[in-house]
Parts: structure tokens; C-alpha cells; sequence
């Protein structure tokens, strides 16, 4: 076993570019799930955790929310399964010599890679107002300090709660009831900046904002289009299900700017054929769209089905379902009459003839399932692009039967989850009025910041005290340079973590880091062991226990840090027993059985070997919960992004090696980058267009109309077969380029995607 912090940063000097993966997986994604993991854990320790990840006596694996199969095989992981694993058990620990050597000014200039290499943080640490320096500090002064700050804010909206989606349903849970009970609705979290778009899309359209399908549903699917994701590095274990639906006939069409291997071929590590013979093929067809141009393809799509329907009347379209279940068709169809074929090309990028295959599929097809993430829910018409994607689904009655639906995406284990659980800004009335029965206490009906809001409140001098349930908020959120000087204004920033990120170095004039618990560790309270619970994204809910024991004796749950921190600054206010739920989490889920719609008998459902699966309207009964009662087809302005000539849109992408903000490592092994970061993907005949050469460093600008240009400086160019007239960089250093207030229209998730940008060579 060998486990040792790097001392200096990584640069670009000795980055190699290869050309890119035609497969995904495979003996080389086992190789590189296991070789670090032996290399930093140690063959026993590897073995102990890798056996039970997403196995159902064992943990929920922290890097993806992709839901598992009622039948797991030995090794329920993918690739960056294991990796995330290794980053969280790594014994590796910042110990007090490292705050010592090293000025929180000295961290500044420090990568995402480098800070998260250093190892575990294991006891709490404060920097005090007039120090450059964390120090260490008791759990009992910490949670003072907090209850200070908090108690003599003039406004309890002068403090926001910050939640990843990494956060336990427990959790939660209570930290929502923590805000509340402090007088605020400020819950921004991760889903504000991911699928918030979604959440708003399909919360009109179809009465809730989550997955219509089971994971039963993709083996039953003829049809699967997958929109704005990249599966062979996000989610990879998706790739199994795929492969799974395509052995039972489903043909697959992916949609997305760049050519991703995982929906190239696949190759099943846990098959013999996935290490000697052929990829899997896994896209029928790929529709390389121009970044921005999905709403235009799918409202093309659906025009076509309705001029199918006007050949062959009553053959086409679902009429008893639209009848029954639906409205609003009569207007989108009379709305898509005026479709400006020109314009949908000018949109996609993409000719006539592959829009005509991707509706013949559609209309051959009796089960289909849509699938999107990031790709879809960061533009500027993100939200009505999704009530597009559902309107496609709606016409032939494809919500609500086997083999049929929506199915967005989700990134962290648990972003549903928190959500369910109350983490929102805007939780309805129904919400807060159980809460409030079951606590005693009118919460307050005021809705509260989401997390761009936020960030400007911070600026004004609105927020003084922030606190984050784990979580890199400044890595994440796009306008870095704003982001980081608002939140030098605050009086205390709190972070709740398990490593270092960007969110501890970039700090309010006071600021805390409580380390936590991960999600392998055993969770040990007064009561006996805990358990702690998750939500996938197709709505089941199951138990997660940790393996192994904390890495120091100074680190607590995130509940448990919660609850102490209600206990210390709100102390008997509403005659809340925050003790109770640290004692034992049962008490938790009984409060989550009373006040959280589905959840009855909680710990009962929760207790079993499968948990259970929260009910879901349309999936469940075709049951539509919006203003109207039905299924909300809608009319929707297509509106592209006009690039001027000369300029690029670009996206940001995150790596193979990658988790949200996490690095794990400088390669991205599908795209055939190693040992850096700093680079932009352009088509061969773009770089050669603009004047410029594969190799060459550039500085890139981004151009906003009434503001100035924002510069990501000293990037080199990769020849990459992404679509003409577009270009990808890696998130998080190019959130640079995107102003806070460029948001999606509706959902206000920050617009990293289709980004007017100029490239220059390097200054």
C-alpha cells in the first residue's frame, strides 16, 4: 500500500493528447478502478469495500445516482465507483502540520486536484477573523461559534444552507428543519445549478419533477433515445442496462455535440467477451447536434409524427390517452405548423434525412424512453426544451406504460433524495404545513434564495453566514471570480466535508471546515450503529450502512453535526428534541413517515432488503398532478443561439476522471487527454478555419452582450470530432467564462452550455 499527498501542483508541461477511445469499460476500466485502489488501500481493505458497494447489506456508492437492479452481481460498480471509493477511504489525513505550513493565501493558487489529493480532513478547524491560518478547534466551541454568528444576524435570511446532494436523506432532513425552524427558506443546493430545469419542465408538464420509469423499464423499451449525456463517464453503470435493452431488441439513438465512447461500443467488464471480443455496439444512430439545437430537433421530430398522423388518420397518434389524459394538443398542434425548416436546421446542424431516421425509430417504436442531463438542462431554453422531449412522449402515449418514459439523469447519489426530503427553496405549503404539525412551529412561507441568488445576495451584503452541507459551491457555480469575492463578504462561512476543495480557501472574514463522516464509514451513536438513507433517480429509496471504521475518532455523521448545531443555536425553541434524532436516526424517520408525502412507515420500508419505491403519479396510474389534472402538452418559441462568424459555442464537459468537482486524476482517457486539464476540444476544420493549429495555446473569451469579455487564458487545442462551429472545455475552470446572471429562462441553472466564445492565440 503506498498513499502519499502530492507537495506541488501538476501543470500542463508534459500534458499527452492521443486519439480518442472507440469503447468504453472494458479490462482497461478495471485496471484503472483497481490500480489505485490497491495502490492507496491496500488489497484487503480494496476487497472489504468493493464488495459492497450498492449491495443491500452494504453502502450506496457516492458517485452517481444510477439505480440498481434487483439482482446484483459480485462487483456492483463501474469504474468511478471504485474511484470514488479510494478518494473517500484513502489513509491519507491532513494532520495539524498542514495547517501549520500553510496560510489559507498560500492554498489559493492550488488546484481542485491538488487540494483534494492531500487527504482526509479529521478534526474540526476555525480560521478566526483577523488569522490567515485554520487552527484546530473542540466540536463544543465550533457549534458556539456557529450559534453566535447565528443568533446575532438581525434577520434569520441573513443565513443560507447550502446542500450537495452527496447529504443523507436523514440529513437532510434535518438540516432543512434547522433552517426553518431558524426562520428561513434559504436552501440552495447542488439541483439549482444540474437539473433544476428539469424539476420546472416536468413539474408543469406532468405533475412532478422526477423519472416516470422503473429500471425494470429499460429492458422492456424498443426504444431509447439518450439526449445531453455522456453515460461512459457520468453514469457507466447505465451502460450495462443499455447493453441489456439492446440483447432484447431496443434500438438506441444518442444526441449530443461530441462523440462519447461509452455510446460508441461498450465493452462488459464483467463478461468474457467484454475482455476478448468486440464492443457492443450501442448507438443505431448518432445525431451530432449543434450545441442548443435539441428543442429544434424535437419539435421537428414531433411535427413529423403529426404530419404521419394527418397521412394515416387514427393510426398514429395515442387518441384515447390524449383524450383522457392530456391537453393542449389542439394549440401545439396548430403551433407546429409554422416550423421553420430552415430555421430547425440553422438550430441543429444536422440534415433533413437524419431527422426523417430519428422519427421513423420514434414512430415504429411502441415503448419509448427519453433520457437527458447536463447537455439539455444548462441552456438558456433548457426548461423548454424537456416540455418539448415530454411532448414527443405524450403524442403516441409514452408515459405510463412498461418500456415507456422520462427519464432524466441525476449526478450525486442522493440530489433526489434531498429534495424529497425538503431541501428546496420553494417547498409548497403542503410541505411546510406538515412540518409544522409535527414540529410545533409555523415554518415561514417566504421563498428563500436558490443557489445563483444566493451568491448575488451574498455580494449585496444580504447573507452574512453561509453554511454547506458538503458540496464545493465555489467550484461549481458558474462567474467564479463574483462567486469567490461575494463570499469574502460574508461574517462566517461553514463547510461540512469530508476533503479539501475550493469552498475552504475561498472563505467569509471567520470560517469553519467539521469534518465528516464518509459514506463507507461505520456511523456510531449513542443508540448503536446507524444506517442512513438514499433516493436513486428512478424514485426508490434504500438503506446505506458503512463498512469500515472513521478515519479519525474527531469525525462525525453529517446528522450528527446538524443536529448539533440546531441543538446549540436554536437550544429549546420549539421544544424540538435535536438530541432524540442524534441519539438514534429511527427517531429521524419517524418525524420523515409523518411530514414527507410516500414516505408512511419508513423505517419499516426502509428496514428491508430492497427498500421500497416512492410512488410516482404518471408512472404509477397515469395520474398528472399539475393545475389542470391532465398531462400539459405546450406551445413552445424556438429560439437558437445566433454565433457570429469567426466564434465557437462551447460547453463545458467534465473528464473521465472526474466526479462533479472532484478530480481523481488529470487523464480523461475516453478523449485521449493525460496529465492536464487546461485544453478546448474544436473541430479539425474549425482550427484550421480560424487561423490557428492542433497544439496551439489560446486564450479564450467569451462574448455577452453590455459586458465585457471574460478570458479562460492559456488553453491548448485538441483536434477533436466535435460538431462544426462548436468546442468543449472542462468544467469547473471554464465557469469563468459565464456570467452569474446568464441563466436558463424559468429554472435560472447557470448556462454552461452554448457559450459564444472567440479563440486567440495565448498572450
Amino acid at each position: 500500500m503506498s498513499a502519499k499527498a502530492p507537495r506541488e501542483d501538476y501543470t500542463d508541461a508534459d500534458i499527452e493528447v492521443s486519439p480518442p477511445k472507440t469503447f468504453a469499460a472494458g479490462i482497461g476500466g478495471v485496471y484503472h478502478s483497481m490500480e489505485p485502489a490497491i495502490r492507496q488501500l491496500g488489497v484487503a481493505r480494496t476487497a472489504a469495500l468493493m464488495a459492497k458497494i450498492n449491495h443491500k447489506d452494504g453502502f450506496d456508492c457516492m458517485s452517481c445516482a444510477w439505480p440498481d437492479p434487483d439482482h446484483r452481481k459480485l462487483a456492483e460498480f463501474c469504474e468511478n465507483g471504485g474511484k470514488a471509493v479510494t478518494w473517500e477511504a484513502t489513509p491519507l489525513r491532513i494532520e495539524r502540520s498542514f495547517w501549520r505550513e500553510h496560510p489559507v493565501a498560500s492554498l489559493l493558487d492550488k488546484s481542485e486536484y491538488w487540494l483534494g489529493q492531500q487527504g482526509r480532513l479529521i478534526e474540526p478547524v476555525y480560521k478566526a477573523k483577523d488569522s490567515d491560518h485554520y487552527e484546530p478547534v473542540s466540536w463544543d466551541d465550533a457549534f458556539t461559534i456557529v450559534a453566535d454568528r447565528l443568533t446575532e444576524l438581525d434577520d434569520p435570511n441573513q443565513a443560507a444552507f447550502y446542500t450537495s446532494g452527496r447529504a443523507s436523506n436523514e440529513a437532510a432532513f434535518v438540516y432543512q428543519l434547522f433552517a426553518r425552524a431558524l426562520g428561513t427558506n434559504n436552501l440552495p443546493d447542488c439541483s439549482n445549478m444540474c437539473h433544476e430545469s428539469t424539476g420546472t419542465a416536468m413539474s408543469y408538464s406532468v405533475g412532478i419533477g422526477k423519472s416516470t420509469i422503473a429500471y425494470s423499464d429499460f429492458a422492456a423499451a424498443d426504444l431509447i433515445i439518450i439526449m445531453g449525456q455522456n453515460p461512459g463517464t457520468n453514469h457507466p453503470r447505465m451502460l450495462t442496462a443499455l447493453q441489456g435493452a439492446k440483447e432484447n431488441g431496443a434500438t438506441i439513438v444518442a444526441i449530443n455535440p461530441l462523440p462519447e465512447a461509452g455510446l460508441i461500443g461498450y465493452k462488459d467488464p464483467q463478461r468474457v467477451r467484454g475482455y476478448l471480443g468486440t464492443a457492443t455496439k450501442i448507438a443505431d444512430q448518432f445525431i451530432q447536434i449543434r450545441s442548443g439545437g435539441d428543442m429544434a430537433l424535437m419539435q421537428a421530430v414531433s411535427q413529423r409524427v403529426l404530419s404521419a398522423e394527418q397521412a394515416a388518420p387514427g393510426t398514429v397518434l395515442d387518441h384515447d390517452f390524449l383524450a383522457r389524459h392530456c391537453d393542449g394538443f389542439e394549440a401545439f398542434a396548430e403551433h407546429l405548423t409554422g416550423l421553420d425548416d430552415h430555421e430547425v436546421a440553422l438550430a441543429t446542424g444536422i440534415p433533413a434525412a437524419e431527422i426523417d431516421e430519428l422519427a421513423a425509430r420514434y414512430l415504429k417504436a411502441e415503448r419509448v424512453i427519453v433520457c437527458w442531463a447536463m447537455g439539455i438542462t444548462q441552456h438558456r431554453k433548457g426548461v423548454d426544451t424537456i416540455k418539448e422531449i415530454i411532448n414527443l412522449l405524450l403524442l403516441r402515449g409514452n408515459i405510463g406504460r412498461p418500456g415507456a418514459g422520462a427519464s432524466p439523469i441525476r449526478g450525486h447519489s442522493n440530489v433526489q433524495g434531498d429534495r424529497t426530503m425538503g431541501v428546496w427553496e420553494q417547498m409548497p405549503d403542503s410541505f411546510l404545513d406538515a412540518l409544522g404539525a409535527e414540529f410545533g412551529f409555523d415554518p415561514p412561507r417566504e421563498h428563500g434564495v436558490d443557489s445563483v441568488h444566493g451568491i448575488r445576495a451574498l455580494d449585496e451584503g444580504k447573507i452574512k453566514v453561509w453554511v454547506g452541507l458538503g458540496g464545493n459551491l465555489l467550484g461549481a457555480i458558474s462567474d467564479t471570480a463574483l462567486a469567490e469575492s461575494a463570499m469574502r463578504k460574508t461574517r462566517l462561512s461553514v463547510q461540512l466535508s469530508t476533503k479539501l476543495n475550493r469552498s475552504h480557501v475561498v472563505t467569509g472574514e471567520e470560517a469553519l471546515i467539521l469534518p465528516v463522516l464518509g459514506r463507507t464509514e461505520i456511523d456510531l451513536q449513542e443508540s448503536g450503529p446507524q444506517y442512513v438513507t438514499v433516493e436513486d433517480s428512478v424514485c426508490a429509496v434504500h438503506a446505506s450502512h458503512g463498512q469500515i471504521p472513521p478515519i479519525s475518532a474527531e469525525v462525525r455523521s453529517e446528522t450528527a453535526i446538524v443536529a448539533g448545531l440546531a441543538q446549540a443555536t436554536l437550544r429549546d425553541r420549539h421544544g424540538i428534541d435535536w438530541a432524540a434524532m442524534l441519539r438514534d436516526y429511527d427517531v429521524i424517520r419517524d418525524h420523515i413517515s409523518r411530514v414527507v408525502p410516500g414516505c408512511a412507515d419508513y423505517n419499516a420500508k426502509t428496514r428491508t432488503r430492497d427498500g421500497f419505491v416512492l410512488p410516482n403519479g404518471p408512472r404509477d396510474a397515469r395520474r398528472f398532478d399539475t393545475a389542470t389534472g391532465r398531462a400539459r402538452i405546450t406551445v413552445n418559441h424556438l429560439e437558437h443561439v445566433h454565433c457570429p462568424a469567426g466564434r465557437l459555442l462551447l460547453q463545458t464537459v467534465r473528464s473521465h476522471d472526474q466526479f462533479n468537482t472532484t478530480i481523481y486524476s488529470l487523464n480523461d482517457r475516453y478523449r485521449g487527454i493525460k496529465k492536464g486539464r487546461h485544453v478546448v476540444f474544436v473541430h479539425p476544420d474549425d482550427v484550421a478555419q480560424l487561423g490557428l493549429r492542433d497544439g496551439q495555446h489560446v486564450d479564450v473569451f467569451s462574448e455577452w452582450p453590455d459586458q465585457p469579455d471574460r478570458v479562460l487564458r492559456g488553453l491548448r487545442i485538441v483536434a477533436f470530432p466535435t460538431a462544426r462551429g462548436c468546442a468543449a472545455a472542462y468544467f469547473p475552470e471554464a465557469n469563468v467564462l459565464v456570467p452569474l446572471d446568464s441563466t436558463a429562462l424559468e429554472s435560472n441553472t447557470p448556462v454552461s452550455k452554448a457559450i459564444v466564445v472567440r479563440l486567440e492565440p495565448a498572450a
